[in-house]
Parts: structure tokens; sequence; C-alpha cells
């Protein structure tokens, strides 16, 4: 039996799981970070378009701060998130990215004088003040009122990444790579950290330290289509929920991208609509002004994806062999931009479709992006159930998403909840809490048990194809849990998903029974795990009957408030149900600095809770009392919901901005 110590074991070595890394290093604590790929092949390479921060720094970012990003965040989560988390977030983000500038980011900086950009499919003239020049640039992305979204061409993942991993290997962080959690080791409600397996060799390891951290990312692969990387299957989720004691919170919150290209799924980024690209139909007509007039193709994502399959519906979409899509048009943006700014673009339709972007149309249509669901968590980041567990970037529900997030705010919440959640890391490390014991016995049982799993896959004589359920699986969640969902296709999900879960029980592994590099031993086991994460998917969006952000049930279309204002929470206490248990969080509107309101978009279909109409009396109460005083915005946003005592000491400066006296 091998087993590794350390203070902190990290799962996952993305933007986020990278970031608290340093951040624990920095504190002075040792650390280990397991990732399936060496970390510069991470997905979070795979982030395209920026990052959000309110430096308003160019022209269109002036007036720029964090309210405004706040607002625009409450508003594309409707309602859904935690408001002193998301505080907490449009707090630290100008930090984090200045400290990533630091780093070696090469964020696109401001350049004085003249310079085009297409708005509204017209040219106009953008004059950049000589006291911004040099100082970190923003394009527009969806759902946001200011230019505030900071980038390196269309490569700002892949920009972050390497510098957040060359910081890393700087800071000495120990990474094993082509390790793979598959349990998590824990006892009396505490966690003692993982079981890994290597996937060269098939040895089981004990991963044991005071604070474990799952950063595994998002679970896209559940479906048939999907951006994700094929390594995002869910199974950080996975092993969390099978503790029975860490719960998951709003699984059934799936975003759809709106660009991706048909048919194999790869993302074209919201950048080139930022950038003005446009939406066209099978006549090339431009048919999102006539849905939302306001902001047509920059709408939040969630809007922008089902308008675009309602007009398919209609008939206005592009037939071909593998089904109806739309067009992404940026030619009108030119070759020069198309090369400097969209450079990942260019390359991705030339090797996938064959195709020249600043020739030729896009085809394109909506494909699963993101999961705001995940591990639930506390503002610390950790678990509100098993201590010593602590989850960060996409693998958490923190919960500053709620049920939409705006483009760019998910690589941004990637490196401020590393920043912070490393924070909380260090600070438990330093307490007494954080003492430990725990027997060998324990952790050989642990280790058996997966061992006893293994064998039991491999031994298996006519069983069941882990290949063919897992197929079944992703069309399952496709075709009935998809952008519009409904209570019957919802149903038969659920029942369908339940029934292969109980079939996964008796997998057998064909074409080898190797217990080092073998794939097919590797898709047998997570196969299991991801048919349960699809049904905390697929159970809660059937429970869910109302519509809120991405999640749209067609038979419930109105935001229901008065019953729905809360998080959905699942557990799997026993090994032996079928189905996850389900309760519900709520979101209290008592304490909200934004209470519930209207998005924007589309008809108003809310179902107002009664609490509502009090808390916005007394919002516009201490509003106008306070302005009428004199006092700063900070005074009275810390009036509204205090959340600064909630930061890290070192973070709680306040943002210094051009124009903003502080």
């Amino acid at each position: 039996m091998k087993i590794i110590y350390t203070d902190v074991l990290i799962i996952g070595g993305g933007l986020a799981g990278l970031r608290v890394a340093t951040g624990v290093k920095e504190r002075g604590h040792e650390c280990i970070v397991l990732s399936l790929v060496p970390p510069k092949r991470s997905h979070s390479a795979a982030a395209q378009g920026g990052m959000q921060a309110s430096l308003a720094n160019s022209k269109m970012g002036e007036g720029d701060n964090e309210d405004v990003h706040f607002s625009d965040t409450i508003k594309g989560s409707d309602w859904g998130a935690d408001q002193e988390v998301v505080r907490m977030f449009v707090h630290c983000a100008p930090k984090a990215i200045r400290q990533l500038a630091q780093w070696g980011v090469p964020w696109t900086r401001v350049q004085r004088g003249e310079h085009n950009s297409i708005i509204n499919a017209k040219k106009v003239t953008i004059t950049e003040s000589d006291e911004a020049h040099g100082l970190i640039t923003a394009r527009d992305f969806g759902g946001t009122k200011k230019w505030r979204t900071c980038y390196t061409s269309d490569g700002t993942g892949h920009s972050m990444l390497f510098a957040m991993d060359n910081q890393a290997k700087k800071d000495k962080v120990e990474v094993h790579e082509r390790l793979e959690a598959i349990s998590l080791i824990h006892e009396n409600g505490r966690c003692f950290g993982a079981v890994a397996r290597n996937l060269m060799s098939g040895e089981l390891v004990a991963y044991i330290s005071k604070a474990t951290t799952i950063a595994t990312g998002g679970y896209g692969r559940i479906y048939s289509v999907s951006t994700n990387a094929i390594i995002c299957q869910g199974i950080g989720q996975a092993i969390a929920l099978e503790t029975g004691i860490a719960t998951l919170g709003n699984m059934e919150a799936i975003q759809f991208h709106p660009t991706a290209i048909v048919p194999v799924g790869i993302l074209t980024t919201e950048g080139c609509r930022g950038d003005g690209g446009l939406l066209l139909d099978k006549d090339g007509y431009r048919f999102m002004p006539d849905y939302e007039p306001d902001k047509k193709e920059l709408a939040s994502r969630d809007v922008v994806s089902r308008r675009m399959t309602e007009h398919m519906r209609k008939g206005k979409g592009v037939k071909s062999r593998y089904g109806d899509h739309l067009w992404l048009d940026i030619t009108i943006l030119g070759r020069e931009h198309i090369e400097k700014n969209l450079r990942e673009v260019k390359e991705i339709c030339e090797n996938f479709l064959g195709i020249d972007p600043a020739v030729d149309w896009i085809p394109v249509r909506p494909t699963q992006h993101y999961s705001m669901g995940g591990i639930r968590t506390k503002y610390t980041g950790e678990s509100q159930t098993l201590k010593g567990l602590y989850s960060c970037g996409e693998a958490a529900c923190w919960d500053m998403h709620g049920f939409n997030r705006l483009g760019g705010n998910s690589v941004s919440e990637t490196v401020v909840s590393g920043m912070l959640v490393s924070e909380y890391i260090s600070d438990f490390l330093e307490s007494a809490e954080s003492a430990m014991s725990i027997h060998t016995a324990t952790v050989e049982k642990f280790i058996q048990k997966e061992q006893d799993k293994i064998d039991a896959l491999l031994s298996k004589e006519d069983g069941e194809d882990a290949y063919v359920l897992r197929r079944r699986m992703e069309e399952i969640m496709m075709d009935k849990v998809g952008i519009f969902r409904n209570g019957k296709d919802l149903q038969e999900a659920v029942d369908e998903l339940e029934e292969l879960c109980q079939r996964a029980k008796n997998i057998e592994v064909f074409r080898s029974k190797s217990r080092a590099a073998n794939p097919a031993l590797v898709n047998a086991y997570r196969t299991q795990k991801m048919l349960k994460v699809a049904l905390t998917v697929a159970y809660g969006a059937l429970l869910r009957t109302e519509s809120r952000g991405a999640h749209s049930r067609e038979d419930f279309p109105k935001r229901d408030d008065a019953n729905w204002l809360k998080r959905t929470i699942m557990t799997w206490p026993n090994e032996s149900d079928t189905l996850p248990c389900v309760s519900y969080e709520e979101i209290p509107i008592s304490n909200m600095e934004m209470p519930p309101g209207f998005r924007g978009y589309g008809k108003d279909l809310t179902e107002h809770h009664p609490d509502t109409p009090m808390r916005v009396s007394a919002v516009e109460a201490i509003r106008e009392k306070l302005e009428a005083e004199g006092a700063s915005r900070f005074e009275i946003q810390n009036a509204l919901m205090p959340y600064l005592e909630k930061l890290p000491q070192k973070y709680r400066g306040i943002n210094e901005r051009l124009g903003e006296n502080v």
C-alpha cells in the first residue's frame, strides 16, 4: 500500500487548481496537484474570448465598475446566484487580472487614437485617450452593459494557463500527471484525501492531506456533442457525490453556447459576436434583432441559444446531413482583424471545416458548453457538509453563476476563486481545526474497496458494454435534457438513465483485461460515475417546474420566484440507491443587494416572490438616504449588503480606475 502525505491535495491541474496551488505555496504550505494530463493541456486552454474584470480602461468601458459588473452578473444568473459571492468576485477580478499580467499574460492593450470597430453591423470609429494608452483593453461580450472582457487575441485561456503553469513551476508546485482520483477518503464527516489510480501502471495510491480541493472542471461529456474536452466527464463531482455526504448544487443548470461549429461542436468564441459578427439564417437574413432588438447577437448566452433554436424550428435553419444549423458571419470584420484577434477561430475553420472565415460563413448551432452546477460550497470554497473538502472553478457550485453565466466570467472565476480559496484553505491549515488523525487501516479499507471494484470489472463475464451504455446516456441527455425541456421527455430521460445506472453495475471490460494503460477499463468505471452525474442533471431538471436562466421548461415557461427561488441540492447516501436524494436551499431575498427583477429579454414571465416589493423598498430607502448624505458608492454598497469582512485582508483594498477618484 502506497501512501503519500501532503498539506493540500489538489485534484485538477487547470487554472483553478494551479491558482489554489500557488496560493497555498505562497502561504508556506505543501501541496500536490493530481492531473489527468500535463497542466498545459488542461481544458482551461480552450477558453478563447476573454476574462471579465471591470477595469474601465478602454473608451467603450468608461463608467464600468464593480457595481455594473455585479448587476450584469446577477441579471445573467436570473437571480439564482449568491449575491455575496458575486460581490466578492467582482471586487477581486481586477486584482486577479493585474496579477496575471505580472506573471506574464500578454493582455491586449489600449492604443491611443482612432480605430474602427463593427457595432451593430456598422463601422464605428472609436477614439482612445492618451491617458489610457498601454493599459489592458477589453472587448464586448453578451449580457454586459460595458466592454469588460479582457483578452489576448482569441487565445486567452491558453495564455493564462501557460503563465499560471510557469508560475507554479517557479513556486515549485509538485504535479503528479496522469493520475486520476477515483474516490475520496473520509471518516466521521471529515475528508482526508483521495485514492488515485495511475493511468499508466494501474497502481492505486492513497494521498492523505489536511485539505482536499476538487478543481476538475465541468461535466459536459455526459452529452453527445459538447465543446468540452474529452476529460470533462464530471468525475470530480461524481467522487464527491459517492461519499454520500458531500452535496452537489444546481446540477440541472447546463449552459449551451450559441456558436459551436457543425458537426464536431468545437467552440467559436463569443468574441466573434462581441467584435461585430452576425448570426444569419438560411436566407442570409440577420434574425436576432427581431427577437432581441436591444442586445441582438449579444444577448445573454442562454437567450441567444434559445432564439437560434426557435428560429430553426420555424424552418429557417440551413439543411445539412448533420441536421439544421445557422450561419455566423465574421467576414464583416475583415481579414486583418480576423487574423490578429480571431486567429484560433480561423485555424479551427480551416482545419475542421475547410473554409476561410474571412470569406465564408461559419456553420454553427447551440451546443452544450458549461456546467453552472457542481460541488456545493460555502463562500470559502469548503463543502457545506464534508469538512476538509474544498472545490473551486467549474467543478464547484460556489455559487456566482446561478442558472446562467456570462461569457468571460468563468475563466475569471477560475483564478479569482482559486486565489480566494487558497487563502481560506491556508487559514484552515493554520488553525487547530486542521489537526487530523486517521489510521492506516482506514486508508487501506478505501484502497481495497476501489481495488475490489476494478477486480469485479475485469473478472466479469457476459456483462454490459460500457461503450454502449455511455453512448446511450449521451444521446438521452442531448435529446431529452437539452436547451428546451418538458416533463414528458425529462421523465423518460430519468427512467432510462436509472435503468442504465442499474445495468452499469454489471459492466464487463471487453477487449483488454490489462490493469495498466487500459482505456476500456477507464471507460468502464468512469461510465458508472458519469451515469450518476447525468441522473442528478435530469432528475433536478424534472423536479424544477419553472424556467430560470439556461433551464427552460416549455411546459413551465415562467420564472417562479414564489416557489423556486432556491438551489437544488443532491446527495447519493447509499450505493444501492438508483436516484439521488433531493433537497432545496432557499435563496433569501431579505439580504439581497439587488432584489429579483426583469432580466430585460422577451416578455416578463416572472411569478414574483411576495417578499420582493418589501426588499425593493428597503433598498431604495437606504440608497436615497445615503445619496442625500453624500455617501460614496462604496458606502452605499456596504450598507446594502456588507461583504468585505468575508474577504482575506490582503484583497479588501479599493480598485483604482481612470477617472474615478478613490
